[in-house]
Formats: structure tokens, sequence, C-alpha cells
């Protein structure tokens, strides 16, 4: 198994999308059978559903596991890097999933861009890539609302506590990205979708753009999680199912203390224990020989320091060639450049940050396929900006006016962000 996980890797580190080769240490997403914009139509295929979206994964074996189950849980670890996730199950911190490998299968894929939870989320229930969808980051220019807006709290970004607020501009969560997503299409084939995300989060905005058609619990911590999820089984044992669990804590851990820091990885520790302690070891044979269990990241995340050197505020001669500050992730840089000043702002980022970003034209960016196939959201490229800048290494920019005290970050293209795990075990 590891042999076949490091080959895989290796393909997916030579992998180059066609006319789009940027040098250096840079993982692309490999959208054809290889990336977790794959996996919806990998979870219809396995409960005999017909597919939806953008293709599913490459991997025959997988659907070998998938004959005659009754339900699929998803579990959604949000980055959690595929080498931590490796480093983790074999160091003893999390040892349940490398028993899970043994009795299953582990894949690397790679996410998508940009590697962020509001474009993977929504890309994970529409089978659709950031370009169709059109959410390409998670600050995002709305040229149909006029702001700036942050897309998990759907709140214009400089608003401070007040959640949901775009509503005052018009804007509907449902309205704004109105394809079709997995909850209706496998209620369509008798199959109930149901999501457990954090009390916090159950019935948010962002939620609300993709869950239709399911059955949303929340829950407050991973022991109440597993348990309600067992019941949920158990109680409804001949009902074909759809589960999907969201974990937010490590990407928070991550990003607070640092992605390789001992309270992160302990975090993953303790709800890997409460999955076996209260689902597992409780769940009877007979139910847990018709359940596959997924566990899957959105994307991962890389280790920075804070660094003056990458604060815009510091940077005035850059800043005011600039229409608005930039938008998108801080590791994937959307710039809006005003009218006779795109090489003056190429030059400076060049001479201020040396061989640390890659400088994209937008059209050439989408041509080549970096954010998907399929037809472009209508206002994507308004989207996109000028300019999009893709760090190299450890680099980013930091714009928001507040401290800038991220360790963990993610949105581009670097292995340790690109490259997610993808475990499949039958129980």
């Amino acid at each position: 198994m590891p042999d076949l996980v490091s080959q895989h890797i290796h393909n997916l580190r030579e992998y180059r999308l066609p006319g789009l080769d940027l040098g250096g240490d840079f993982l692309y997403p490999a959208y054809h059978g290889h990336s977790i914009l794959n996996v919806p139509a990998s979870v219809c295929r396995l409960l005999n559903v017909p597919e939806m979206g953008a293709g599913s994964v490459d991997h025959e074996p997988l659907y070998k596991l998938g004959k005659n189950i009754q339900r699929v849980i998803l579990v959604l670890i949000d980055a959690l890097a595929l080498h931590r996730f490796q480093r983790w199950m074999n160091d003893d911190t999390a040892s349940i999933w490398n028993r899970l490998t043994q009795e299953g299968m582990l894949l690397p894929l790679t996410s998508i861009t940009p590697s962020t939870t509001s474009a993977a989320l929504t890309s994970l229930w529409t089978g659709q890539s950031a370009l169709v969808h059109g959410t390409l980051g998670y600050e995002m220019w709305l040229k149909e609302y006029g702001v700036v807006a942050n897309t998990i709290l759907h709140a214009p970004i400089t608003f401070k506590n007040d959640i949901g607020s775009l509503a005052k501009a018009g804007f509907t969560p449902e309205g704004f990205m109105p394809l079709p997503t997995l909850g209706p299409h496998l209620l369509a084939h008798e199959v109930q979708t149901y999501a457990f995300q954090h009390r916090s989060i159950s019935h948010s905005g962002l939620s609300q753009m993709f869950l239709k058609g399911a059955h949303v619990r929340a829950f407050n911590t991973a022991a109440d999680l597993w348990v309600n999820l067992r019941h949920l089984i158990e109680t409804r044992r001949d009902e074909r199912m759809y589960i999907y669990v969201y974990w937010s804590e490590v990407d928070h851990f991550g990003h607070l203390y640092g992605p390789d820091d001992e309270r992160t990885a302990a975090e993953f520790a303790g709800f890997s224990d409460a999955l076996e302690r209260n689902f597992l070891q409780r769940l009877s044979p007979v139910l847990r020989k018709d359940t596959l269990l997924i566990l899957l990241a959105d994307h991962g995340q890389i280790n920075t320091n804070p660094d003056p050197y990458y604060e815009l505020v510091n940077h005035p001669d850059l800043l005011r060639r600039l229409h608005i500050q930039p938008t998108g992730e801080n590791r994937l840089i959307y710039l809006f450049v005003r009218p006779g000043q795109t090489e003056a702002v190429r030059e400076y980022v060049e001479r201020t940050w040396p061989n640390q970003f890659a400088v994209l034209d937008p059209v050439y960016a989408v041509k080549a396929g970096l954010f998907g196939p399929g037809q472009a959201h209508p206002r994507s490229m308004d989207r996109l900006g000028e300019y999009i800048l893709v760090p190299r290494g450890e680099a980013y920019l930091w714009w928001a006016d507040k401290r800038n005290q991220l360790i963990g970050r993610h949105g581009g293209l670097h292995p340790e962000e690109m490259l997610v795990p993808f475990l499949a075990a039958r129980l």
C-alpha cells in the first residue's frame, strides 16, 4: 500500500496542466479523475446512483469496496494534508486510520484551485469546478453587489460581527449558486442525505448554498457527533444514506498554532479517538458491513511565519496602483490593477519579492484549466482581477486591517496545500 500511494504521489507531482508550467515546486489540480472534484460522482457510483458532476475518481479498486452498500459516510477534515495524515496514522497519534487503511485503501488526491474551504466544499456538493460555481476565494469581489465579500461569513470583509449582512444588498445563499447539488440528486434515487456540522455553522449561509435536500444535524463535540451518528444509523437501518461529516478544528488549530504543532496533532487524535470509541467499537457487525467510510480533506495547509515583509501596509507603492485591496487568498492573490499600471505592478512584485511569486494573467490561467473544467460562471472573470499571484515556498501577502497572526495558510499550489488523503474502507 505505501508503494502504491508513493507512486500516485509521484504521478501527481509530475502532472502538468497543458500550456501551464510555472516551474518550481507547484502541484496542479488533477481534475480528470484524481481530484476532490471527482468525489461527488464517486459517491453516486458507490451508492449505485447515476453520477453527477465532473466524473468519478479514477481507481477501480475503490468501487469493488462499494458493492451492495447501504450507506456512505464521508468524513471531511478541513486542512488535513496528506503527509501529516500519513505521519499521524503511523506514529500512534491516530492509529485507527492505519487499521482502516489496511482494511480498505488510501489514495492521494489533489485539492482544487483555489485550495480553500468555501470553494472546495461547493465543489464537493455540486461536482463542479470553482470556474463553474464561481466561488473563487475566501474574499471575493462581487461586482453585482458592489462589495468585496467574505465567502464563508457572507458579509463585506470590513464588517465585524455581522454575519450574513450581504442579505441587506439583496444577496441570498440559495440564489447565489443555482447549480444542482448532491442532496436532491441522491433523494431522486431514494438515498437520504444527512449533514453533520458543528452547531456554530449548522445553518450558515455557506451551508444553505449547497445543503439543499440534506437533513442537517448539529453537534457540539466529537463525542456528541459520533454517538448521534451511530444512533441515526441504528434507528434508520433500512434507509439508504449518504452521511457527510464536517470537522473544522484541524484547520482552526493549524491557522492558530501551525499545522505541525502538537496541539493540532492532539486535536486530530482526540477526534479520531472519539470515532473509534463512540462509533466503530459500538456499531453492530450487521450495520458495519453495509457501511463504507471515506476520509477526505478539502485542502492541506503550509506552515508560514508572520513577517512584515509580506504585509501590504508596508508597500504603499504597490497599493496605490490597485483599485481595491487584493482579494482571493493570502496564498492565491487577485490584483485589481489601475489602468496603465499593469507593467509597474508586475515589476514591483518581481523586484520586491524576487522568485517568490508567479504572476499569471487570469485569462491565460482559465484557458489552461487552472480553475477547472466546464462552462465558466458568467462572473468568474470579474472576480479574478488583472493579475493572479501564485506564491512559491512559504510566501504570501497580507492586507487585512488586523494583526497578521496566522501560521498555517492555504489557497495556493504547494504540495502541502494540494495533496490530500482519500481513504475508503468497508466497515
